[in-house]
């Protein structure tokens, strides 16, 4: 009568396993299967619809999957909920580096560095590549048209620092 408990509520006598999205996403990020990982991170964001972790780790695969605008639109999203993320500025710095805003990208560099920590010794490497960036872009502001391009930047989509937050 296992058909009879379930229509009048009762359990199926299965084992009611919750199923981890985000644990499922970050193996699949792991392996690089972004866009797969995107599913299972929405799915999560389902779950948990203000985890700042979460969001950035969905801007990072939508920069991945080649949907830079929609990364963009994900780590502000971010910063309406944490505006003193330091991933969430650092990602959306080199999206809007790439995009051709340095005006803004230079805001959120400096943001990055003002709410990092110089402690930490995972976000050093990080504030180096920021510090180096902000100085590039301020440079070249004043020597051009505004318009900088990095193509040496190994981080450029923000992946660095999905685990800020």
């Amino acid at each position: 009568m296992t058909w009879w408990r379930r229509l009048v509520g009762g359990s199926s006598g299965r084992d009611p396993r919750h199923t981890d999205f985000l644990a499922e996403a970050l193996d699949l990020e792991s392996r690089g299967d972004y866009a797969n990982a995107l599913t299972s991170y929405r799915l999560a964001l389902r779950e948990r619809p203000d985890d700042l972790g979460v969001l950035q780790n969905i801007a990072i695969a939508f920069s991945k999957t080649g949907q830079p605008e929609e990364a963009i639109r994900t780590y502000r999203r971010a910063l309406q909920l944490e505006p003193e993320s330091p991933g969430a500025h650092y990602g959306l710095a080199f999206l809007l580096l790439k995009r051709g805003d340095t005006h803004h990208a230079a805001m959120h560099l400096e943001s990055f560095l003002q709410y990092s920590t110089e402690q930490d010794p995972t976000s050093a490497r990080f504030r180096a590549h920021a510090e180096r960036t902000l100085a590039d872009v301020q440079g070249a502001v004043e020597h051009s048209d505004g318009q900088y391009q990095d193509p040496s930047a190994p981080d450029s989509d923000g992946s660095a620092h999905s685990d800020e937050g």
